[in-house]
């Protein structure tokens, strides 16, 4: 499966290597004005306008490959894939320790630790008009 993988790698890069040699090789479409002129397109190798019919049916060849290739190698990359769990896939979760005050037994003892959690916070607090540090 990696050969396969790899051949069509391969066939993509060639291919869009070709598609590249043959886009730039093709004369635009004012090209056919010197032409007419005497440049000697007509004595070329595929005759007066054959050229241009065989670099544009070259170059649909070409480009039919390179997608061929890209859909081959998207397939490739989705085939045998589990899907995954997400992004919590493999993660322990640790649970919180129990808070000391919560877990203390009720008794005379926890009216006082509350009254001195309620006075905690206003002795803090600071003089009227200073700002904490």
């Amino acid at each position: 499966m990696q050969t396969l993988h790899t051949l069509v790698i391969v066939v993509q890069i060639l291919s869009s290597l070709a598609i590249i040699a043959l886009v730039l090789l093709q004369h635009g479409k004012g090209a056919d004005m010197g032409a007419s002129f005497g440049s000697g397109a007509s004595g070329s190798l595929f005759g007066a306008t054959g050229s241009s019919n065989f670099m544009s049916r070259a170059t649909g060849v070409a480009a039919a490959i390179f997608f061929a290739a890209t859909l081959g190698l998207a397939i490739f990359s989705t085939t045998g894939r589990k899907p995954s769990g997400g992004v919590m896939e493999g993660v322990t979760v640790v649970q919180p320790a129990a808070n000391a005050a919560t877990s203390a037994p009720a008794s005379g003892s926890a009216a006082a630790s509350a009254a001195t959690a309620t006075s905690a916070p206003a002795s803090s607090a600071g003089q009227a008009g200073q700002i904490p540090k």
